[in-house]
């Protein structure tokens, strides 16, 4: 089984693909390197080829059209039926694009234009249009799974940055922060003078690549209609992530980092000021339970609320944890499920597993995103989007380290499909995804709520009546079975 993936080039990325007068931004040369030698298909849409022709730098768009060809066209595919005599010619280009994604006709759409990007979410097809920067990674995964590593978090104090105030990182928040009466590095230092402190993600170079700022505040009035956050607040003071690492979880584990650290201090509630062109970021809160609470001058507040002990709710357990997390259903409503993981895959999943106690000290640390995924071969259909998973490594440790809430359970025999629904969770290769794929493989889409203090040895499992023996396969196990595991974890 030979499966390929197909992408949609849109007008923004074919024009650099194919002008030689441009030197190529690593990101974009390293997707059609890895497109190549993974025999994916690099396609264009008719729409791009009339956009093409509306280019009046003559040289260049005659270049364009003249390499056009070593792509394939996109043809048969029917046009948007929201254009009419009134859409704009550019409006017109990006509704036929889209169109096409909505026709099943290629796997995913790779554009820069955040319209487009804009118009996807809004029409359900967020999740299959891509950055250049997420589709590099999501074909790094695929085809160097063993290179593919999460950048180092550092918990910092402002003032050790104050050197790194050229840092190109900081050129598009001056454009907000500056004032006639105090500029930005003036704010920056400001900040630090006050024991500011912040999460940071660096280059493997040492670049600053990525920031956010944090502060706990008390009673904080947080919009211009005087909302007051009553007690203890995480306030996201700076959120940003460098377009040169962009898609690559960053924003996940500040966020992880954040749900953590509230937890740890009690903090009732996380909250954000942010602008609304930064649309990256406002999807991102919004899946993890951020809701829009007023404006503060031109920036959109954004809470999500964070309470100490699990609130009583009535809601479906996949909206509970979205909304409370790290706080998940575990009721009788909820089914729980022992899932036996291998060291190596175990490894990929969870590698903050042994560090997790360091993640918020002053040294160099690693962590894992939260949305995750895993491929299986276990006879059940039974697990359903909020049930509880628990997952068992096997082999070595022989030990339930860790637990998530189901977020999506499908079953694929389709290698292409497979790679579209895993997308940048997966941590398999391409080729290890089409040898699964000969027979239908389990899909498990998961958010990881936490470790357990203590991982819990197959010994205590098998005394406490959990299991009667080491789990080959997918195993559900009763309320009971769940409170004794939880207990025997120290959780």
């Amino acid at each position: 089984m030979n499966q390929r993936l197909r992408f949609l080039l849109d007008t923004n990325i074919l024009i650099p693909l194919q002008d030689s007068m441009v030197v190529l931004e690593p990101s974009l040369a390293n997707f059609a390197r890895l497109a190549n030698a993974g025999g994916h298909q690099l396609l264009y849409h008719p729409a791009s080829e009339i956009d093409i022709k509306r280019d009046k730098d003559k040289e260049r768009r005659d270049r364009t059209l003249a390499r056009l060809a070593q792509y394939a066209r996109l043809d048969g595919v029917p046009l948007s039926p929201c254009n009419t005599n009134e859409t704009s010619a550019n409006d017109a280009c990006d509704n036929d694009i889209l169109y096409s994604l909505e026709c099943s006709a290629v796997h995913a759409l790779v554009t820069e234009d955040r319209e487009i990007h804009n118009k996807a979410r809004q029409s359900g097809l967020g999740s299959r249009v891509y950055n250049i920067q997420t589709a590099e990674d999501w074909l790094r995964r695929l085809h160097e799974p063993s290179e593919v590593q999460l950048p180092n978090i550092d918990d910092v104090h402002l003032y050790e940055l104050t050197n790194h105030l050229d840092s190109a990182l900081f050129d598009s928040l001056r454009e907000s922060y500056d004032t006639p009466s105090r500029s930005f590095n003036a704010w920056f230092r400001e900040k630090a003078q006050m024991g500011r402190k912040a999460w940071v993600a660096r280059s493997d170079g040492g670049q600053l690549e990525a920031i956010c700022i944090y502060a706990i505040q008390t009673d904080e009035v947080i919009n211009d209609s005087h909302t007051q956050l009553n007690g203890s607040s995480l306030k996201l003071c700076t959120f940003k992530v460098g377009e040169k690492i962009r898609g690559r979880k960053i924003g996940e584990l500040f966020l992880k980092a954040a749900f953590r650290f509230a937890t740890e201090n009690r903090c009732e509630n996380i909250f954000v000021h942010t602008g609304s062109g930064q649309i990256y970021l406002l999807a991102l809160l919004e899946d993890f339970g951020f809701q829009k609470n007023g404006m503060y001058g031109a920036d959109i507040v954004l809470v999500k609320e964070h309470p100490v002990k699990p609130p009583e709710s009535t809601l479906p357990a996949l909206d509970y944890v979205r909304l409370y997390f790290p706080h998940f259903r575990r009721d009788e409503s909820v089914q729980k499920f022992l899932i036996p993981i291998q060291p190596q895959f175990h490894q990929i999943l969870f590698p903050d597993l042994a560090r997790q106690a360091q993640l918020f000290s002053s040294g160099s640390t690693a962590g894992n995103a939260i949305k995750q995924a895993y491929l299986c071969k276990a006879p059940t259909n039974q697990v359903k989007a909020g049930d509880v998973v628990i997952f068992y490594r096997t082999v070595d440790e022989m030990a339930a380290t860790s637990i998530g809430v189901v977020e999506c359970y499908v079953v694929h025999k389709d290698a292409a499909k497979i790679m579209q629904v895993v997308r940048r969770r997966t941590v398999y290769s391409q080729k290890d995804i089409e040898l699964m794929a000969h027979t239908p493989t389990k899909v498990i889409l998961f958010r990881l709520v936490g470790h357990f203090p203590e991982p819990v040895a197959l010994r205590s499992l098998i005394s406490e009546g959990i299991v009667s023996a080491p789990p080959q396969s997918i195993t559900k196990i009763s309320d009971d079975s769940f409170s004794k595991l939880f207990s025997i974890s120290n959780w």
